[in-house]
């Protein structure tokens, strides 16, 4: 598939642009994650509770960041000729990319993805049998 070469390199930039951004924000999360944690342990908050805080701003921003650099990975393929060596390497970058976000999504929240309708549901369940 070929592209004309002002569409292609729309696409590359477009791609860049989201990995750019994917950076940033994994940057500037991680910044805004520290800046909370030192003013959170220099409170009478506590030094588990301020380190827990830190721990679940910080895989926000890292997930964050990570669905654009996916994203990016994708535009990207498909701005370069997206043969079946490209693809491939797309969906090994995803799989592992998806498989992290998985791992940071249960350190940050406690539970799968996919249990929190469940914790709701019996949450809710629990609070009106009080």
């Amino acid at each position: 598939m070929s592209y004309s070469p002002f569409f292609s390199s729309l696409l590359h930039w477009t791609a860049r642009g989201m990995e750019a951004t994917g950076t940033l924000i994994i940057a500037l999360g991680a910044l805004a994650a520290t800046a909370n944690f030192l003013r959170l342990a220099f409170r009478a908050v506590g030094a588990r509770e301020a380190y827990q805080e830190y721990r679940v701003n910080l895989g926000r921003a890292i997930l964050l960041g990570l669905e654009f650099l996916v994203a990016a990975d994708i535009v990207g393929t498909v701005a370069i000729e997206p043969t079946f060596q490209n693809l491939g390497v797309l969906a090994l970058i995803v799989l592992v990319r998806t498989g992290l976000s998985f791992a940071l999504e249960v350190e940050v929240n406690g539970h799968w993805p996919w249990q929190t309708s469940q914790l709701t549901l019996s949450s809710s369940r629990t609070e009106e049998a009080s």
